[in-house]
Order: C-alpha cells, then structure tokens, then sequence
C-alpha cells in the first residue's frame, strides 16, 4: 500500500469524450479539438477535489499513423488545455497496441486500470470511469469502477448495444461530471 494520500479519482476516456474523436484517429496536436464542455468539466472536478485520470487506447501507434512522440505531444497539449481552464489532470495512461496483439492494457482489458490502482494503493471499486465505447464501460464493470456512458464520440451507438449492461447515461461529459459533483454537495 501507498503511503501518499490521494484526492478521490474520476477515470475518462479521451477521444469522443473529451476530445472529438475521428474514424481517421487524432493524428496531430492540430487535429485534437476539445468537445465544448470538456476542459471547464475536468477543471470542475479538480477544483471539486478530485484526481482525473484519462485513459485511452491509442492504436494509431502501433499502426504507424502518428508516433509516440506526437502522442505525448498531443497529451501535453491537452494537460495545457486543462490547465488553461483552470484545473489538473492527475494521470494520462494509454495502450499503444493493435487489438490483435494481445496486450493487457488495450480496453476493454484491465491492465492500465490495475496500473492505477497500484500507483494509488487503492481499488477502483466505486470510482467513476466516463466512456463513450463499450470497451470503456467492460474495463470499468470488471474493476468494480461506476461505468458512466456519454453520448459523445461513439456514445450514442453505444448506448443502442448496452445489452444487459448497468450504466448510468449523460449527454456529455460537462453533464457527468456536474453530476459526480453533485453527489458531493453537503
């Protein structure tokens, strides 16, 4: 177990929740556009007393599209982004890996979760993960996490191929996020 103390976590995914997201990948820092809400949500919730984590699987690495470089690009300008609004991202953590290799941190697997939550020395039982695809909301039902949906993204066909699946629907992130405060309120 870690000794440091650590804020309560909120875990997003980023593309089609906190970015718009492309069948094209986001290749680019030009092409990392923010989702109107987005920034000020995740500034809200760091200055509402919590950690944010993104996690994301970005097989545009393995692919060849963009490289590792350009990624880590990409995310300092997202963690600017934040910042510029006021607010704080705790952690970025991604899968660079094709589907078919195999790995265990490629969503809907757990690896990059279980990496958190050793980081933490915490469970993520209960935390809430915001999510656009199926894939997010398996990751999060198999940690125990509060699978949140948002229509965003892929969100809206998700929200079509739940199936059994128990989540909670926003329409956006900005909604989720005003929502998981909320429950904060005295």
């Amino acid at each position: 177990m870690s000794d440091v103390t650590h804020r309560p976590l909120v875990i997003v995914d980023r593309d089609g929740v906190v970015n718009e997201d492309s069948a094209e990948y986001i290749k680019s820092v030009a092409e990392w556009r923010p989702i109107p809400g987005s920034l000020e949500a995740l500034a809200a919730l760091h200055r509402g007393g919590f950690d944010v984590a993104v996690v994301t699987n970005q097989s545009g690495v393995a692919r060849g599209l963009f490289s590792q470089a350009t990624l880590e690009a990409i995310h300092e300008r997202m963690h600017a982004a934040v910042e510029a609004a006021g607010g704080r991202l705790a952690a970025v953590r991604y899968c660079p890996h094709l589907p078919t290799d195999d790995c265990d941190c490629r969503k809907p697997r757990v690896g990059l979760l279980r990496a958190l939550e050793r980081e933490r020395g915490t469970p993520l039982v209960g935390v809430p993960f915001i999510g656009d695809r199926l894939s997010d909301m398996d990751a999060a039902i198999t940690v125990g996490a509060r699978p949140m949906l948002v229509r965003t993204g892929s969100g809206a066909a998700t929200e079509q191929a739940l199936g059994g699946r128990q989540v909670e629907l926003f329409d956006d992130l900005a909604a989720a996020a005003a929502a998981i405060l909320e429950e904060r309120m005295p």
